[in-house]
């Protein structure tokens, strides 16, 4: 009988078997860094003062922590196109405000005060202590808000087309003409809210987004949002939020609206404002790219002042 070649014997043995474990060993690393990886990007869940779940997420590291609040009818998704840029070099924090997103919605009234205890909630959650606070339009009152929640935590207020004049003169009646069309039809009055704060040239896809994506908002807790912030104009309450805020605020606006920086500075410590020319209330979903290096200058100015105000 004629013995079987070494070769013959290794190449039926032991190649398979080393070949099947070797295989065996790279899917389960493949496994476990995707696990890993989809671990790290599961958003959490914060509870608010009231017992409210806030959910939220948490991208890179680094300070200081920027913390991203969406505005009125909006939620998370609406900062998604600078998340891959400022989480390269910061902590940076998105979340639902109550009534918003995949937050709990139990509240009857869905005022600033309330928000601002959403965003300290999150930020305790994470432990933040060097944190600039970012508000898009009426995340913008919500971020004041939460400053006076966290006087020691917060180093610095970055708003978003929002605070143009915090001591506008709105009177009850105007409230009223303007939000009676959103309670009677709220989709259809929303919309035609919306869509003035939009310019024609806006990309067509995200425009239709924005606009059935905020005329689907809960209604009820809509127009409690709307009657709690627009009183805060009504009553003079708006101004008088900044006494109790020390970090300097800068705003990256639109020139959609002015913003009356004389009026700002009567009641904000130090006040600052970027405007991007032709630019509409959702610049940074319209202009990401033009808004992202704003917000870098931005966030460069209140680490500035941050520094020169601890000599």
């Amino acid at each position: 009988m004629k013995r079987p070649e070494k070769n013959s014997l290794r190449g039926r043995g032991r190649r398979p078997t080393a070949g099947i474990l070797f295989c065996a060993a790279c899917g389960l690393l493949c496994l476990l860094c995707w696990t890993s990886q989809a671990m790290a990007q599961w958003p959490r869940i914060a509870v608010s003062k009231d017992g409210t779940p806030i959910s939220y997420e948490v991208f890179g590291s680094g300070e200081p922590t920027l913390v991203f609040v969406h505005g009125w009818s909006c939620d998370s998704r609406y900062f998604r196109m600078q998340v891959p840029l400022f989480s390269q070099k910061h902590r940076v924090i998105v979340l639902d405000l109550a009534g918003h997103g995949h937050s709990g919605a139990s509240r009857q009234v869905y005022s600033m005060r309330s928000f601002g205890e959403d965003v300290r909630a999150v930020v305790e959650a994470e432990k933040g202590s060097n944190v600039i606070l970012i508000g898009h339009s009426m995340g913008g009152s919500v971020i004041a808000e939460a400053a006076r929640l966290m006087p020691g935590q917060v180093i610095g207020l970055i708003g978003v087309d929002t605070l143009n004049n915090i001591e506008y003169p709105l009177s009850r009646k105007e409230f009223e003409e303007m939000i009676a069309p959103l309670r009677k039809d709220f989709r259809q009055g929303t919309r035609a809210f919306v869509a003035p704060m939009l310019l024609p040239d806006a990309d067509p896809a995200l425009r239709d987004w924005i606009l059935a994506d905020m005329s689907s908002a809960p209604p009820s807790v809509a127009l409690s949002a709307m009657e709690q912030m627009m009183n805060l104009y009504i009553t003079g309450k708006a101004a008088k939020i900044f006494k109790d805020v020390s970090a300097p605020v800068v705003c990256v606006n639109a020139d959609l609206w002015p913003v009356n920086t004389e009026a700002n500075r009567k009641h904000m410590r130090s006040f600052d404002v970027i405007v991007i020319p032709k630019a509409d209330h959702f610049l940074m979903m319209n202009r990401p790219a033009d808004f992202n290096a704003a917000l870098e200058k931005a966030v460069g100015m209140i680490l500035e002042k941050s520094v020169k105000s601890c000599r």
